[in-house]
């Protein structure tokens, strides 16, 4: 591998010393005659002197010795602009001095000192930026297996891309071109690089121009336009990769280091929509936050987000001491400063939970703790009830005890006309809130949304395992249609959600159109560089206890309406929540799960749902 050729800062300061002594002389020999030249050469003399005297000490006080210029850019012009006139500017005020008590005999013309900074300027900064393009040039031809990149997106991200591939030696990547669809932008140029064409034009692109690998620089890119250049791109055999969409990037920043193989969560990715930072930071900003399941794939990514708008203190809760762990590690090490507090334990001991509110009194409560595993939960009912419904109302209460501002109750589409032990449990966990909520006139909220794609458990990484194997990648059922979200995306809107809430209102995110299990499953296998049907084979199992085949966002009789958000919906009838009977009802349930006693579990969760319809 090559590395760029690095001149040592003892050259560039010899180097210097030339010319400073070239400068002067070419003042001189600028402003006079030739034949006045002798005349005045004990001046001369006397000006290279000063100058070297003055000139090299503060270059060295600018940092001009201690700078790698092969990197230089507009900043370092800058510093060298500072430096030299401040330099000259020293020179000039001692060689004046010298006049004025005419200790330089004879005298001197006074402009050579203006024309030894322009000259001084000209000299200094174009040796530094030789050393860059010498640099650059030299590491160009020395590759030997360079490869040619066509970039898609002549924006920011764009830009910063070309930049770091044409400063990287390790990559062996060389920008050629970009595609972007804005017409202002084509046949410009950046850094360089031309805008050679539209994003549609892409297929003919690859056609008449070498390209190695395409790169889609365009974090706002929906999932319709990611599918096109991936679907080209696999056609033609030509790798792709992608910077990561604008909610990943959140708190991140744009560069190669962030480049990726396009993954499934790209080809169903949603237009970015603005959300009202304000409002968001009102909420979060300098408070004390907890959240519960902080170690899971939702909770560690609400620490995430939420750690960008500088909370006071953020409890992480959870369980899993090692999910905890690695939640914890990770945000250390993106947000030194913050105040972290990673704690063990278990929403259903009531104890332990009272003990964390009183010690550390949260200001606001993201719960997202839960038992979410369909199939899981049809055959431990009571682990169900006693962590999403009684860890609840454990939670709940203790907030109402020790006057926490906010909670926001993480659920799902499930608990709509819910036919699963898990998704009626969670259904009765937004009763527990909205109850506390109504009678205490709290801003507690509900926030429901359906499956993210790539948390633990879910189907994607699942699908990924069995394609790894060489399949058989086992579906459901053919029809079988879900509403999908990506994790970051959803937390985004859950954030939303709860700087919207007043007290006891049930949000439900938009989710776009259902996608069906068996396309999901297809597109990860071409995503692998494979055919479904031919390479992976697919096989169907049969619909699971508690699956639907589609899931439902609204129930029949209930009615939502829109926000001030675009992407979220709040539903406009109030569910009516007799708080005496629920918390008989809970108190049952309590018991009926000290004893294992399943059947009456599910009989009294569908004696008191609305809808209640979980099979035995």
């Amino acid at each position: 591998m090559s590395s760029r050729p690095q001149v040592r800062n003892r050259f560039v300061l010899i180097g210097d010393l030339a010319l400073i002594i070239v400068s002067v002389l070419g003042s001189f020999a600028l402003r006079l005659n030739v034949s006045q030249l002798p005349f005045y050469f004990p001046a001369v003399l006397i000006m290279c002197a000063v100058a070297l005297a003055v000139k090299i000490p503060t270059y060295y006080f600018f940092g001009l010795y201690r700078r790698l210029w092969m990197y230089a850019s507009t900043n370092e012009l800058r510093l060298i602009t500072i430096a030299v006139t401040t330099a000259s500017v020293l020179t000039s005020g001692v060689m004046l001095l010298l006049i004025a008590f005419d200790l330089i005999k004879p005298g001197m013309p006074r402009s050579a000192l203006g024309i030894d900074w322009l000259i001084s300027l000209i000299l200094i900064g174009g040796s530094r930026f030789a050393l860059r393009i010498l640099s650059e040039q030299n590491t160009t031809l020395s590759k030997d297996k360079t490869r040619h990149a066509l970039i898609l997106g002549a924006g920011d991200a764009g830009a910063l891309v070309v930049r770091e591939l044409q400063k990287s030696t390790q990559l062996n990547l060389i920008p050629i071109g970009f595609l972007d669809d804005d017409p202002a932008k084509q046949n410009h140029q950046i850094y360089g690089v031309s805008v050679i064409g539209k994003i549609e034009q892409l297929e003919k692109t690859l056609d008449t121009k070498q390209v190695d690998e395409v790169i889609i620089a365009i974090p706002s890119a929906p999932g319709r336009i990611i599918r096109l250049v991936n679907d080209v791109c696999r056609r033609k055999g030509i790798t792709s990769r992608i910077i990561p969409g604008i909610y990943e990037l959140i708190g991140g920043k744009v560069s190669v280091n962030r480049l990726r193989e396009v993954d499934i969560t790209d080809l169903l990715r949603r237009e970015p929509v603005k959300i009202d930072d304000q409002l968001i930071g009102s909420i979060l900003t300098n408070k004390r936050i907890l959240v519960t399941g902080a170690g899971g794939s939702i909770g560690s990514e609400i620490c995430r987000q939420i750690a960008r708008w500088n909370p006071s203190q953020l409890i992480l809760l959870g369980h899993g001491e090692n999910s905890i762990f690695e939640s914890f590690m990770e945000l250390k090490e993106n947000f030194p400063s913050l105040d972290i507090h990673p704690i063990i334990a278990d929403v259903r001991d009531k104890n332990r939970i009272e003990e964390i509110f009183k010690t550390y009194q949260p200001q606001v409560v993201f719960h997202a703790a839960a038992h979410k595993h369909v199939p899981l939960m049809e055959i431990n009912v009571e682990e169900a009830v006693t962590n999403n419904v009684l860890g609840t109302r454990n939670v709940a209460e203790t907030a109402r005890k020790h006057k926490v501002e906010r909670v926001v109750f993480i659920s799902t589409d499930k608990a709509v006309n819910p036919i699963s032990i898990m998704g009626a449990t969670k259904r009765l966990a937004e009763m527990i809130i909205l109850d506390v909520a109504h009678k205490n006139n709290l801003a507690y909220s509900v926030v429901r949304f359906g499956n993210v794609l790539g948390s633990r458990g879910s189907v994607v990484p699942i699908f990924k395992n069995q394609i790894a194997r060489g399949g058989p990648v086992l579906v459901t059922h053919p029809d079988m249609q879900r509403f999908f979200m990506t994790i970051p995306e959803a937390v985004h809107l859950v954030l939303q959600s709860a700087s919207m809430g007043k007290g006891g209102e049930v949000f439900m995110l938009n989710m776009g159109e259902q996608i069906r299990i068996l396309d999901l499953a297809e597109d990860l296998i071409r995503l692998s560089g494979l055919e479904p049907h031919r390479d992976i084979e697919l096989q169907f199992t049969g619909i699971r206890a508690g699956e639907k085949l589609r899931e439902e966002l609204f129930e029949d009789g209930m009615n939502f309406e829109k926000t001030q958000h675009a992407e979220i919906f709040r539903m406009m009838d109030e569910e009516k929540v007799d708080g005496d009977s629920l918390a008989n009802v809970l108190n049952k349930l309590e018991d009926l799960s000290l004893h294992s006693r399943r059947g009456e579990l599910i009989q009294t969760i569908n004696s008191f749902l609305p809808s209640g319809s979980v099979q035995q």
